[in-house]
Parts: structure tokens; sequence; C-alpha cells
């Protein structure tokens, strides 16, 4: 096959969806690889390093898109790029499509097949694409909620782990898998008094487990978590429906009953949020004060540290990306079952039934 990589369009993006190691195997195994100038430039990986590791170097995103049998990427098609895509052509990448239902539509309209890089599900319901940028996710809200508190950020001027004769932070995670576990673990490791919320016992279990008691695992029953917010100086939302749009975990009332000064950090945006308040912001806007809380909504928090998440994000992908060159889509699927779950358009029909029902929703 022919494979596309271009720059990334979306805001404040430097991440690039594959690096030179990936070139080198995907071309050893006869395909050829189109990488648009400059795309590795926001995570340091020069054209150089992709020529020199089999890459063809392509001057212009609209030749790649017109060549490739198959587009990989990070993010969601932008508004500049849905005109790109075209009938038999797979893109694959981080879709999102429950957020951002324009391109749902557009993915249709032209007969793209499409994997969302965040449904592809094992029987297990482990998401090992989603995975790595979730822990990414997950470590840079304890970094940005610090960061955030501080009075020049406009916080309440506290600090997370506080100092001795000092009580630290009330730091409240909703949702304990990999993005609210690395959270804990960042928050807890700085020193912050940590409580986290789920509904399912077995990560609250497994967090106990690790912890020992010194971070404090709760069932999030609706009155108990509000109860937890009012009292927090930071939140961090990091539920997950997989495909689904985030379920909503406090409302406006509950923002606006929180301490003047707290920060809450949504990482669930690019599900659509799950704080009533939130509402999308980028690396070079990335929060706005609403009832006297900073609400921190980047919908792609890992692109603040790209390199990092470059490479965790090829690391996981490779593989499927290999499969899908070598085998097409169908043999693909055939032969990687968890693929079934991330294929959300195909033959101008979303295909993903949680997809569907959410946009239908």
């Amino acid at each position: 096959m022919k494979i596309g990589v271009v720059t990334e369009t979306k805001a404040d993006e430097g991440r690039v969806a594959v690096t030179p190691a990936g070139v080198q195997a995907l071309t050893e195994g006869g395909h050829t690889m189109l990488i648009e100038t400059g795309a590795g430039r926001g995570s340091f990986i020069i054209d150089d390093e992709y020529a020199a590791s089999g890459a063809s170097i392509v001057d212009e995103a609209r030749r790649v898109w017109a060549e490739a049998d198959l587009m990989i990427k990070v993010k969601e098609p932008q508004s500049s790029e849905l005109a790109y895509l075209s009938d038999g052509q797979i893109l694959m990448t981080f879709l999102h499509l429950a957020a951002y239902p324009a391109v749902a539509e557009s993915l249709c309209r032209a007969g793209t097949t499409s994997v969302a890089f965040e449904t592809v599900q094992r029987p297990d319901r482990t998401l090992p694409l989603l995975a790595p940028m979730s822990e990414v996710a997950g470590r840079m809200s304890a970094q940005v909620g610090a960061r955030f508190l501080e009075r020049s950020g406009g916080g309440r001027g506290v600090l997370l782990g506080g100092v001795p004769g000092v009580a630290p932070a009330k730091v409240v995670v909703i949702g304990g898998g990999t993005a609210g576990a690395n959270a804990v673990q960042m928050t807890a490791g700085l020193g912050a008094d940590v409580t986290v919320f789920d509904l399912n016992p077995a990560p609250l279990r497994r967090l106990d487990r690790i912890y020992r008691g010194a971070v404090t695992t709760l069932a999030a029953h609706r009155a108990d978590v509000r109860r937890a917010a009012m009292e927090a100086d930071l939140v961090i939302g990091a539920v997950l429906l997989p495909g689904a749009k985030a379920p909503r975990v406090l409302t406006a009332e509950d923002i606006e009953g929180m301490k003047p000064g707290s920060v809450v950090v949504d990482i669930a945006i690019d599900q659509g949020g799950c704080f009533e308040t939130s509402r999308e912001t980028r690396h070079s806007d990335p929060t706005y004060v609403l009832d006297g809380v900073v609400h921190y909504a980047v919908g792609n928090i890992p692109a603040a540290v790209p390199r990092t998440s470059t490479y965790a994000l090829a690391n996981a992908t490779l593989p499927y990306l290999r499969l899908v060159a070598d085998l097409g889509i169908d043999r693909a699927v055939e032969r990687s079952p968890e693929l079934a779950q991330g294929v959300n358009t195909r033959n101008g029909r979303i295909v993903n039934e949680t997809v569907r029902a959410a946009l239908e929703g």
C-alpha cells in the first residue's frame, strides 16, 4: 500500500502519526511511505530521518491525501482537510466522532473507511491504542492542575503537597481507569490528599492495593461525588464510555458550589466533556474561569509533550498499521477482531453501534 502521513492541523498539535522506526518497518514490508514535508517537526523529527528510513518526502498535504491508500493521523480531520476524504481510502486516527458530528458526516459522505484508535477494543475491554495517550493525559492532568492552582494561574494559591504544618491540596479524581489511575499516581506522588471515585469496584480495589490506604477510594454515588467536589481544590474528570459521549459527572450547579479559585481538569473533553460547564480549549489559551472556578479543557492534552506522546502512540499503533497495510481492512479484522470495534465508518455509514447511538442521541 501507499501510506500517507501529513502534518497535523489541529490547533497546537505537534504529534505525528509515525516515527522513523515505524517508517522503516513499513517500507521493509513492501509499502510506500509518503510523508509531508515538516510533518515531524513538532516532535523534533526532521525530514532527513524519515528519508533515511525509506520515506518519500512530499511537499503538499493535498498530494499525500490524493495518492495514499491508507492515511494515518493523530487527530480527527480538521475542516480544511474534510475535502480530501475519499472513497476507497482507509483513515486510521483518533476520531472521537461523538463529539465531532461534522467529521462523521463528512466521512460518510466521502465513503471513507475509518478506524478510530479510541474504539479499538480487546475482549477484556482494554483499549490498546487509547491507553498510551490516556497515560499521558492522566499524568499531565496533575501537572496542569498544580500549575493552575498557583495564584499566577488563577487558582487558590495552593501547593499540591502542602508543607509541614500546612495541609496538602484536596484532589478528587473521577474515574479510576487508565487516565484516572495515572492522575492518582502523580497527585498522590506529589503528596496531595487524593480521593478517587469509580462505578466499578475493580479499579478501586486495584488502587487500594497499590496505595495501601494512602488514597481514599469511593463508589461513585452522585451525592458523594458532589460533596467531595465542594471540598476539593482540584477535580480531575477521567471518565470514559468508549465511542460514546462522556457522562456528565458535575453539573453547572455543582461547579458553582465549588471553592473560589479551585481547578477542574476535564480529560474527557474530546468525548464532549464530563463537566456541564466544560468547553474545549487549546494549549495556547488553555483555561477560562466560570463561577470562580478555573477550567482546563484542552482537547489534545498529550500534545503538550508531543515527542513523548508521538513515540508512545507509535509504539502501540504500529502493529495494527502493519496488519491493515499487509492484509487490507477485512482480513485485518479477521486476524485481529479488536479492530472490528475500531471501524467507525464504511460504505457511507456509521458501523460502530456505540458511535451511531451517540450521534443519533
